[in-house]
């Protein structure tokens, strides 16, 4: 099985979520269940079949985060430098027709957020960013067309 990169900051993200959902989610769900079957009829129990969906969807979310954790590689990027962009590294870059400064910190897959300025190392700016240095020049194909980044500043914090 492949190694998934994470953070330990992402690390403990999902590792949290996960003891919530078996300590806490499962058991409310497990008791609306029960609450919903002494109504009756199941058949037709409305109750009872969205606590039996989030029940199913709990379930999936366990079991694919017990996979992305024993899978998982832990990076701290505190214990990384230079001035390369690699997994971990945040890097300031601005984009080179519309002068927009942007910042985001490489991350892995479950745990990006580009809300909170964390960049999935499988998104395209990111793959493009990655080996390259301070002052390189990125080409970025997107959706709305190719995009030209330059990178002002990499950093591991």
């Amino acid at each position: 099985m492949d190694k998934i990169p994470v953070t330990k900051i992402g690390y403990d993200v999902l590792d949290k979520e996960l003891k919530t959902l078996k300590s806490v989610d499962r058991p409310n769900v497990i008791q609306a269940i029960a609450e919903a079957r002494e109504h009756g009829d199941l058949s037709e129990n409305a109750e009872y079949h969205a606590a039996r969906e989030q029940q199913s969807f709990i379930e999936g979310r366990i079991k694919e985060l017990e996979s992305v954790i024993s899978r998982a590689q832990i990076i701290d990027p505190t214990t990384m430098g230079g001035d390369i962009v690699k997994f971990g590294a945040t890097v300031t870059i601005v984009d080179e027709e519309t002068d927009v400064e942007e910042t985001y910190q490489i991350v892995g897959d479950y745990e990006s957020d580009m809300n909170a300025g964390k960049l999935s190392i499988s998104a395209p700016v990111a793959r493009a960013l990655i080996g390259k240095s301070e002052g390189d020049s990125v080409k970025v194909a997107t959706p709305k067309g190719t995009r030209d980044y330059e990178i002002l500043n990499v950093m591991y914090k």
